[in-house]
């Protein structure tokens, strides 16, 4: 396990997770812990995938990933979102997560107990 410095600028201040990520190498078995369930892809070279910059877990270091801007006014206001997406381009295998952190927080918050 090592730290990964993220060399994109825009991906480092809006992608959410910043400039310093963690990179997994070498042989054997890691125990990973994701929120909600996988879904894995596999992408072609040059082959993108956008997605909300919370529900990437992981991806091989083939990839790259950027940030791009939600277009449109009505969709960055309404579209629940956010302002920005996280496009990952191929080749290699991608891993995202159905229910990233934030999502996670909110669901558990309803059945914590509370002061009354």
């Amino acid at each position: 396990l090592t730290v990964f410095f993220q060399k994109k600028m825009g991906a480092g201040f809006f992608g959410g997770e910043g400039f310093i990520m963690q990179k997994l190498s070498g042989r054997g078995m890691a125990f990973l812990e994701i929120d909600g369930s996988a879904v894995e892809y596999d992408l072609a070279p040059g082959q993108q995938l956008i997605v909300d910059t919370g529900n990437l877990a992981m991806m091989d270091e083939t990839c790259s990933i950027d940030i791009q801007s939600v277009k449109g006014v009505k969709n960055v206001l309404f579209g629940g979102e956010g302002m920005f997406n996280t496009v990952v381009t191929g080749p290699g295998h991608v891993v995202l997560q159905t229910m990233p952190l934030s999502a996670f927080a909110g669901s558990i918050a309803s059945v914590l107990p509370s002061k009354s």
